[in-house]
């Protein structure tokens, strides 16, 4: 039996995700750590707010695992949490890229497990996106509604 293969024309489109440096976009809070808030997009979640770039006074409460505005009136001080699935309005501030391209077999025996620093170069993302919420209207959305 005989194979011929013809050749086709292969068609396609694509989105470039890029937000300009000092855009304001609106995503969700995907979790708290010590580093920071991180934000989801929904299509992208590598939005990271660090700790220096949140409303200040911040803390992070322990016991949550949140990251919380210290918020001061003239009867005193609110504690305004940043919980995860809440939306937020954030300044980009930063892009980093970085080479994840596989840089093929190494001059080590092939049999030794991977290295810590090989795993963690694996795991880190190919674009991240660091931003702020340190400026008047930027958070939460529900610290900024009118009720």
């Amino acid at each position: 039996m005989l194979w011929i293969q013809r050749q086709r024309e292969l068609h396609f489109r694509y989105v470039v995700f890029r937000p300009f440096l000092d855009e304001i976009i609106t995503g969700k809070i995907k979790g708290c750590s010590q580093d920071g808030v991180h934000v989801t997009l929904g299509y992208f979640d590598d939005i990271l707010i660090p700790p220096e770039s949140l409303q200040q006074p911040a803390k992070f409460d322990e016991t949550e695992q949140v990251w919380l505005w210290e918020y001061e009136t003239d009867e005193g001080t609110h504690d305004l949490y940043m919980d995860v699935g809440e939306e937020v309005r954030l300044r980009v501030v930063d892009e980093t890229f970085v080479d994840t391209s596989p840089t093929g077999p190494s001059t080590a025996d092939s049999s030794s497990p991977a290295t810590a620093a090989e795993e963690t170069q694996r795991k880190e993302s190919p674009y991240t996106l660091t931003a702020s919420i340190s400026e008047p209207g930027l958070g939460l959305l529900s610290w900024w509604t009118n009720g």
